[in-house]
């Protein structure tokens, strides 16, 4: 099982983007506020125009484009995530984050002078592209920064920021667009995309990957293609043109040949974006069947929730954001429960049964509601709705993640959240295509029926209710029967779902999915680069965080080593630095631990009259004792690694034992078992 040094770090070149830069504490956590900032950013735009809409088509027109203010951020974020973690790889991860960051803040200052629905679609389109491109760098970015075995608490706070945000935009978009203006729903992202591209400059360290990466872009462009135009074709039909136009029958056939171009790129990509075997697994296909209705469910509820509260209830934007809470924080408790239960009973086939069947339900009961419906029945169609999607979401990418191969381990978490994104693009676009048709149908017999009205003056929630309710009785109606079909319509969706989700099978789940099944960022769906390497590294830095000092210390036993534990810890310490390239001075050491560097001499003497260490002009330098100890620790941290992962097939696959070893060696530099006290 053991290669030698020598062979695995030429085979680990393979299977690791980067090497981890030593960075001491203070800027390790500057970089993670960094990162923090991206993540809000990214994520706080993809709901926090929802409760806006409804003010925003009044101000600028075009309520048959409103789903496209969303669609059009969510297609270009699905592009932006396939395509920035390569990028990411070919250019820096430091250079991607800071161009993601700095178009961002553009698109938001143009999105904030929009004049037009289109101006404000386009610029919409290019704030998805930065966010997309912030989320999958900053993924890689804590990657490249954070300590192997930290790696899964820090991941798991970058999820737990996606999805409070999530769960927040609603609520801040309501805020400010009742006691400022919806523009500030974006201009908000001004002054912290500003700090985020400041602080990226000044203190995120510049790492390039070690293998130039192969980019499938013939992939990128057929799928984009297809599923704009697809996208296009069921927004624009039968509101701007009819469904037998030239027009719309021509989306559809480009829509057609694209991802028919799609698959034939894919067959023959050396690193395709969707690698087609993954679909002779009926468990993979069956998961991102049910991401893509989940996302059409989620986002079109969303994003139509608002307007009905708005247009039918008369309520502010800000009350339309908190009664729509009993969805998000059904979704939110349900995510994280059934996260929690999976990862202690290994138990997963019955949520997504379950969650189905209650998005079904869910969308039924939203549809029976109207204007005299009480608040507390329709936070209880919203709480059915949302603990629906909550009990799905999660599970899908766990089971996919449980059952992808090690080479296809970062490829098939990305495809549940591309085909999850995908979903609630196309669900926003549908949803709004069925709202714009049948309000266009009612209005001008609602407006027949309500003499005195002003049309001019009721495109906007509050322009409509300054009217006595009784002379606009026909239009509320209007209203509420528009949105009542676009939910009935989606419930169908959501049982063939259901029905569906029996076809899953179960299969016992790895030791290190279960460990991250209650991520919130999984439960969210937050899109993550497909690479493999840093999904093994992301599970194995969970692996370790269960362990306790008591295990490690057992391992540290087992292998069979001569070394203390501090000696342990002090041999590992300057290793790390000599392989990274850095000179292992004890200044250098104490610096990035964060100690006195008197605390430490100590311990280092003791190792060096051991025979372990030689301190050649304050250089401090292995001997061949001390590789050799090493070396032996390594192999115990490799052996049990190998049984954690072995159903993985890490005795069989050479990269993938290439990269254990590899992180074998990390972990136990960076063991707090080993510290010396």
């Amino acid at each position: 099982m053991w290669r030698g040094w020598g062979a695995v770090t030429a085979i680990a070149e393979e299977v690791s983007p980067a090497q981890e830069p030593m960075l001491d504490r203070r800027r390790l956590n500057l970089v993670f506020i960094t990162v923090l900032g991206g993540i809000l950013l990214a994520a706080l735009d993809q709901t926090i125009v929802s409760t806006a809409l409804p003010t925003i088509v009044g101000d600028l027109g075009g309520a048959n484009h409103l789903s496209w203010v969303v669609s059009a951020y969510l297609l270009t974020d699905t592009i932006a995530t396939v395509l920035a973690g390569k990028f990411g790889d070919l250019f820096g991860r430091k250079l991607v984050f800071q161009i993601s960051a700095g178009s961002f803040v553009v698109a938001s200052a143009l999105c904030g002078l929009a004049q037009n629905m289109p101006w404000l679609i386009a610029a919409r389109a290019v704030q998805g592209f930065g966010a997309g491109g912030l989320l999958v760098t900053a993924t890689a970015v804590i990657g490249d920064v954070i300590p192997l075995r930290e790696r899964g608490k820090y991941q798991g706070a970058l999820g737990a920021v996606f999805g409070v945000t999530t769960v927040l935009g609603p609520l801040l978009g309501g805020l400010f667009t009742d006691h400022l203006s919806w523009r500030w729903a974006f201009y908000i992202n001004l002054p912290i995309g500003i700090g985020v591209v400041i602080l990226a400059a000044a203190t995120m360290p510049h790492i390039e990957g070690v293998v130039r990466p192969v980019i499938d872009y013939l992939g990128v462009v057929f799928v984009s293609v297809g599923a704009g135009s697809l996208t296009l074709a069921v927004s624009w039909g039968g509101t701007q043109y009819p469904w037998d136009s030239p027009m719309i029958i021509g989306l559809f056939v480009v829509s057609a040949v694209s991802l028919g171009l799609f698959v034939f790129a894919e067959s023959r990509a050396a690193d395709p974006i969707l690698p087609l075997r993954l679909f002779s697994s009926s468990v993979f296909t069956i998961s991102v069947v049910l991401a893509f209705i989940v996302g059409f469910a989620m986002l079109g509820a969303m994003t139509f929730l608002p307007t009905f509260l708005q247009y039918v209830d008369g309520v502010s934007a800000t009350e339309s954001g908190l009664q729509t809470l009993p969805l998000v924080g059904g979704l939110l408790v349900t995510s994280i429960a059934s996260g929690t239960i999976i990862g202690r009973t290994g138990r997963y086939r019955w949520f997504p049964i379950v969650g189905t069947l209650l998005m079904a339900i869910g969308l039924w009961l939203l549809s029976r509601m109207d204007a005299s419906t009480p608040f507390g029945q329709r936070a209880l169609y919203m709480l059915v709705l949302g603990c629906g999607i909550g009990l799905s979401m999660q599970v899908l990418t766990i089971i996919v993640q449980n059952t992808a191969a090690y080479r296809d381990l970062g490829v098939a978490t990305s495809g549940v959240t591309f085909f999850r994104t995908l979903g609630s693009s196309f669900g926003a676009s549908i949803f709004g295509t069925v709202y714009a048709n049948v309000l266009s149908n009612h209005l001008p017999a609602a407006y027949a029926a309500s003499p005195g009205v002003d049309p001019l003056r009721t495109t906007t929630p509050e322009g409509l209710h300054s009217y006595p309710p009784e002379q606009i009785t026909a239009i509320v109606d209007a209203y509420a029967y528009a949105i009542h079909i676009v939910f009935l319509a989606a419930a169908p969706v959501a049982l063939a779902a259901f029905v569906l989700a029996w076809f899953l099978k179960e299969v016992p789940l790895r030791g290190s999915t279960r460990a991250g099944a209650a991520d919130v960022g999984d439960g969210f769906g937050m899109p993550e680069q497909s690479d493999r390497v840093r999904r093994l590294e992301l599970a194995i830095g969970r692996l370790t965080g269960r362990a306790t000092r008591e295990d490690l210390i057992a391992m540290w036993r087992e292998s069979g080593s001569r070394l203390a534990v501090a000696d342990a810890w002090c041999l590992g310490q300057v290793n790390a630095r000599a392989e990274l390239g850095v000179r292992p001075t004890l200044e250098s050491i104490a610096s990035r631990v964060g100690v006195p560097e008197e605390v430490l001499a100590p311990a280092f003497a003791a190792a060096m009259r051991r025979g372990y260490l030689v301190d050649d002009d304050n250089v401090l330098a292995l001997t061949d004792t001390g590789r050799e100890e090493i070396a032996r620790l390594v192999m115990a941290w490799r052996v049990w690694l190998s049984r954690e992962l072995g159903d993985w097939g890490a005795q069989d696959d050479a990269l993938l034992g290439a990269a254990l070893d590899n992180m074998a060696h990390r972990l136990l530099d960076e063991s707090p078992a080993l510290e010396p006290v």
